[in-house]
């Protein structure tokens, strides 16, 4: 058996914030503001003589989950890497997407269409890409996001040149088109 690697992370994030950032996919100083953000969530309250986990370390075992795809977010996995058991890894990652979800207006921002920022950022979509795009907002380049695995329905479809099943993303904001149907 080997003793669990968590237990390192308040050493990288002091010493060697690259490696903390391998294993929770974020900056010490990032995972400091989320954790000061959900740490008075009532879900992490309770009357049990059973006593949950620091939030700090379900935050951590919830982002190195996050963070990774394939056998590596497997719960067996975690829970060797965080030395806990299967179960406390799935109530750490249910605890901390309630969490989350609940601070969802305070972590994501969406600036106001005349903001200068928006109107730098529809010039540079202009410059870089194609005119008609001016005015979408949140586009995403077409970047293939990894699927965990192979879809039930149509999956081979989803297989890329690099050998993994993903979705390619493109996201705008423009105005939909009026009477069409979305599927």
């Amino acid at each position: 058996m080997r003793a669990p690697q968590i237990q390192l992370l308040p050493e990288f994030a002091d010493h060697w914030p690259d490696l903390f950032h391998k294993k929770l996919c974020i900056s010490p100083d990032t995972f400091d503001f989320i954790l000061d953000s959900i740490s008075g969530h009532l879900i992490f309250q309770n009357n049990s003589p059973n006593r949950q986990l620091p939030v700090a370390l379900q935050l951590a075992i919830f982002l190195n989950r996050a963070g990774h795809y394939g056998n590596a977010i497997s719960p067996e996995d975690v829970r060797q890497w965080a030395g806990v058991s299967v179960r406390s890894v799935i109530n750490c990652t249910h605890r901390i997407m309630i969490a989350l979800l609940d601070q969802h207006d305070n972590f994501i921002f969406f600036p106001n269409v005349d903001d200068i920022e928006m109107d730098e950022a529809r010039e540079f979509v202009e410059g870089q890409t194609c005119a008609a795009w001016r005015n979408g907002v949140f586009a995403a380049d077409g970047s293939a996001v990894k699927l965990m695995s192979k879809p039930s329905i149509y999956g081979e479809t989803f297989y890329d040149r690099k050998c993994n099943y993903s979705l390619n993303c493109q996201v705008s904001d423009n105005e939909p088109v009026q009477n069409t149907t979305y599927w």
